[in-house]
């Protein structure tokens, strides 16, 4: 929680305040149907290096532990959660507000793909149309008893990621990159933008990091090697995952079965999960 933003209020210092509910806060405060304890970010700023399959692995690993696990899908015109999942069905409205469809594990997943007649058919938006239906999600949604809402980020800097960053009240964020210097350059970005809007950051993340050769098991490591490390090492940011290329889990994100993997990818993700779960990162 960022102090900063909390003025004139007696728990500031104390770890009894919750942005969410004080009034002193710019954050949107929670719906009467909606109880959500950590709202977790996923981003990178850069396009294609798997933050929906690690929110959805990051999903999947703490459903399984037993904690109540929603994914909020902020990337509006690229949603890729209601696909990995297999959800088809339209959400349902509750009273005032809108229900959640839920997966196999019971991860209550909201996305913007679920209310079109096709999951192909384009979102043509303006900026500030979108960052509306972001916050339309956490407002207009009975998200009910959460410990856990992980936001899926799209690419970018712009509307989204900043009104997420602004209206909702965020207990972290991860930082997820391929290895290329180009794509760390991008995801640089991200970091400094999280800093600039005092928003706590997890660590990082390096995903699609090499491939294990079937045969022999040696690893390939197609993007290279290093600009991850070297990044965390100049932030002073945790490197918590260094995520494979996994063929098995490519295969189940298409079919729609994600809860059903069990690869090296969910392993590696442990510690991640370690962190987000008892709030302290490594040192």
């Amino acid at each position: 929680m960022d102090e900063t933003k909390c003025t004139g209020c007696n728990d500031k210092d104390t770890g009894r305040c919750s942005t969410g509910q004080c009034p002193g806060s710019s954050y949107l405060p929670q719906n009467e149907a909606s109880d959500i304890k950590n709202v977790l970010a996923v981003m990178s700023g850069k396009g294609g290096v798997g933050k929906s399959s690690v929110s959805a692995l990051l999903a999947v690993a703490l459903a399984r532990r037993g904690y109540k696990t929603g994914i909020l899908d902020a990337d509006i015109t690229g949603p890729s959660i209601p696909k990995i999942f297999g959800l088809v069905d339209r959400p349902e409205q509750f009273r005032n507000y809108i229900l959640p469809v839920k997966t196999a594990l019971g991860i209550q997943v909201m996305s913007l793909n679920l209310f079109l007649p096709s999951e192909d058919d384009p979102v043509i938006w303006r900026g500030p149309i979108l960052a509306s239906a972001v916050k339309q999600f956490w407002s207009d949604v009975a998200w009910g008893d959460l410990d856990y809402l992980i936001v899926d980020m799209p690419p970018g800097t712009g509307d989204i990621p900043l009104t997420v960053m602004q209206s909702l009240p965020l207990n972290g964020l991860l930082a997820v990159s391929s290895p290329q210097d180009l794509a760390m350059m991008v995801v640089s970005k991200t970091i400094k933008m999280a800093r600039q809007a005092s928003i706590p950051i997890l660590g990082l993340v390096e995903n699609l990091s090499y491939i294990s050769c079937p045969h022999c098991g040696e690893k390939i490591q197609p993007f290279g090697n290093g600009s991850v490390k070297e990044a965390a090492s100049k932030t002073g940011l945790p490197l918590l995952a260094v995520l494979p290329v996994d063929p098995e889990l490519a295969k189940l994100a298409d079919a729609g079965r994600i809860e059903d993997y069990e690869g090296e990818s969910l392993k590696k993700l442990e510690p991640l999960v370690e962190v987000v779960v008892n709030k302290k990162t490594p040192a």
